[in-house]
């Protein structure tokens, strides 16, 4: 409820940025071979001087930009913005990394993944709760994902895991990262960095 009244009200923008700031100053302490990865709102990636206030954000905080990842939806590029596509391709050029968050819920385009520098497809959450000896397209279509995110050179996230068995079958079916309860629930920096 809180994230769509914010979009509404405009304060999605200084919320984002802040949230921004906070993960790159967490994620300095961190060992360097971990990253941090920030959802973004469409209206944060429209404002005028997103792209200058996360690489300000990364400077302030003394993080290479490599460390960070950005997840935006497939909706952020459906009205095919030349914001969005400045956006986008001034931080990769500094180093941020991006990710395709919740492919196949949207108006899902193989075309995304040529255009833009995605280095990380996340499979939506709903694939792997279907996932079952009963149902296998749910399966078949992680498989199919993941061989394509492989021949890509993309590194497959399966979202939602909650039960050995979903890891056990994600794995399976080719994917090579994992993000659910079943290996942490959301914690605060503080217990992130004792991870």
């Amino acid at each position: 409820e809180f994230i769509p009244v914010a979009e509404e009200t405009g304060a999605i923008i200084t919320l984002g940025n802040w949230i921004t700031v906070q993960a790159a100053r967490a994620a300095s302490f961190w060992p360097e071979d971990i990253s941090v990865a920030v959802n973004l709102s469409p209206l944060q990636i429209k404002a005028p001087g997103a792209a200058l206030g996360i690489l300000s954000a990364l400077r302030d905080a003394n993080l290479a930009p490599s460390r960070l990842e950005l997840e935006i939806t497939e909706t952020v590029l459906l009205d095919h913005s030349q914001n969005t596509e400045a956006f986008i391709a001034e931080l990769a050029a500094a180093g941020v990394r991006f990710a395709l968050d919740d492919f196949g819920t949207g108006y899902s385009s193989l075309s995304y993944l040529s255009k833009y520098p995605f280095g990380k497809i996340k499979v939506d959450r709903s694939f792997v709760s279907g996932i079952s000896s009963t149902d296998s397209k749910s399966d078949a279509i992680i498989r199919a994902v993941s061989e394509m995110g492989s021949r890509l050179g993309m590194q497959i996230v399966a979202e939602g895991l909650e039960t050995a068995e979903q890891v056990a079958a994600v794995r399976d079916a080719g994917c090579t990262l994992g993000q659910g309860y079943y290996f942490s629930r959301a914690v605060p920096d503080y217990l992130a960095s004792m991870l």
